[in-house]
């Protein structure tokens, strides 16, 4: 893969997303939400930090913002990542078995392409819980004329979370991976738990 989505206009990453082409897959545009999510919870923090009005928030908000802007660098990474780790699975596929020693090989190799082709989503789910446990301070003591938007961050980063994780699964399913099945409950439950958070806090907001 020669793409780099960091370099792509919107419409060009969904074009990429929309063709027949296995890759940008679920995985990308997970990772792409997670960036979006990143970027919504950057600019609620900046509309926070410019305003006197929130000036009792501004320590807090610093903090969150110090963990979400470089997520929202790194969601770009995970995008190529993910779509490089597929391609090495198919890749791995595509290998020889006409020996004993090449089919030991090409199971090797695939074994190893599957693993790594569940770590990358893997590390979108993470960095997308950690999203979520920000946005609840975020949605309480940030600026209340954006909390629209952190809802929006919110419904985003779950979404990333819960899409990533599904990828990790589905590459899962014949691998041997206890330690990473139990970190996937443990991240959709609190993605869940988080996301509730947000939500009802900004219901409260805007009642």
């Amino acid at each position: 893969m020669d793409d780099d989505y960091s370099r792509m206009t919107v419409k060009e990453f969904l074009t990429a997303l929309s063709s027949s082409s296995p890759t940008p897959g679920g995985g990308s545009a997970a990772a792409i939400s997670l960036g979006n999510a990143a970027a919504l919870t950057c600019m609620v923090c900046d509309l926070t930090l410019s305003k006197e009005k929130w000036k009792d928030s501004w320590e807090l908000v610093e903090k969150i913002q110090s963990i979400a802007a470089p997520i929202f660098l790194d969601s770009f990474e995970l995008a190529n990542n993910d779509a490089l780790s597929f391609n090495k699975v198919m890749d791995a596929w595509k290998l020889p078995k006409n020996t004993d020693d090449e089919a030991i090989k090409r199971k090797n190799e695939i074994n190893d392409a599957t693993l790594n082709a569940a770590l990358v989503p893997l590390e979108t789910a993470k960095k997308a819980s950690a999203i979520l446990e920000l946005l609840p301070e975020l949605a309480e003591y940030g600026n209340s004329n954006a909390i629209t938007d952190v809802a929006v961050a919110a419904l985003l980063a779950h979404s990333s979370a819960i899409g990533a994780i599904y990828n990790v699964r589905i590459n899962l399913l014949d691998l041997d991976e206890v330690e990473i099945k139990e970190k996937t409950i443990e991240i959709s439950k609190n993605a869940e738990i988080n996301l509730s958070k947000t939500l009802e806090i900004v219901e409260r907001k805007m009642s």
